[in-house]
């Protein structure tokens, strides 16, 4: 499955840098905007880990039979200690589980299933204590998962405006007043490309399912809204264009696919920052495309 992004910006920071104070992400030599693929997943991520949230209630019960909460829990989440994980990935004494792909783990946590689990590093204090096996296990746990996104870029430079912030009540002693110099980084406007990809062949090593990357795409159109900040309140999904090869092998390019679908400037002048999503066309027509891909979806028109 092949799937690309549409995102449009707007007065928002999509993906702060630390390295740079938190300005939003860009290229130096082009101005192009970034989101990393690695924000975008934590949003995903996020819908998910708040069980009493709205987003997850409503997209579980969606499912037949409704997906039972102790089946998706995120592995990457303040909640989760690294003793737990490594006692579920060790196993027990003399127990190979590499024969049978870790399987109470993977039956716990859904981004392990989706996005793979190679955050991980091997413990020594745990492999001290483990017997052969259980080091085996420890060392050849970490799984790459099916869903991969890439960085998103801006069809355009983007403008990014500082403001200094301002509250009445001071944030120092002795201060009547709090001041955060150039602390508000926003991008005026920007449409970017973020392009992601399904490889079913080796879900069979994390226990990845179709009910699994349903979830994804579900939670793909509501990530933005549902996840909205004070620096981040206007960031949307206008298009989530899907679809899937005919061969397992790939049935056309991916580059070709990304391209066709790539916002185009009416004017073409894709040197300066555009300030409205009037100012693009996106194409949306899959017809010539019926003879590469099936089950073309645009999963923000549902």
């Amino acid at each position: 499955m092949t799937g690309i992004l549409i995102i449009e910006v707007n007065e928002s920071n999509p993906n702060g840098d630390p390295d740079r104070e938190s300005d939003p992400r860009t290229l130096p030599a082009t101005r192009q905007g970034i989101i990393s693929a690695v924000s975008f997943k934590r949003k995903l991520r996020d819908l998910v880990h708040e069980k009493q949230g709205v987003v997850w209630q409503t997209v579980r019960d969606q499912f037949n039979p409704r997906l039972e909460d102790e089946k998706f829990q995120v592995l990457e989440s303040r909640e989760v200690t690294r003793s737990d994980v490594t006692a579920l990935l060790k196993g027990k004494k003399e127990e190979d589980q590499r024969a049978t792909n870790y399987p109470a783990f993977h039956e716990k946590y859904w981004d392990a299933r989706v996005f793979g689990n190679t955050f991980l590093e091997s413990s020594a204090n745990e492999e001290k204590k483990a017997d052969d096996a259980q080091k085996a296990n420890l060392r050849n746990s970490v799984r790459n998962g099916v869903a991969q996104f890439v960085n998103a870029h801006s069809v355009c430079p983007v403008e990014i405006r500082r403001d200094t912030s301002t509250k009445k009540s001071g944030a120092q002693e002795g201060k009547d007043r709090g001041m955060a110099p150039l602390a508000d980084r926003r991008v005026l406007h920007g449409v970017y490309v973020m392009p992601f990809f399904v490889n079913p062949a080796l879900a069979h090593r994390t226990h990845c399912s179709i009910q699994d990357i349903e979830l994804l795409l579900k939670l793909i159109v509501p990530a933005y809204p549902n996840t909205a900040s004070k620096a981040r309140p206007f960031v949307e999904v206008r298009h989530a264009f899907v679809m899937e090869h005919k061969s397992p092998l790939g049935s056309c390019s991916d580059f070709a696919l990304v391209k066709r679908f790539t916002p185009v400037r009416k004017d073409g002048d894709v040197t300066v920052p555009s300030t409205s999503w009037d100012q693009y066309e996106v194409a949306t027509d899959p017809e010539e495309l019926a003879d590469k891909v099936v089950n073309f979806r645009d999963l923000a028109k549902i």
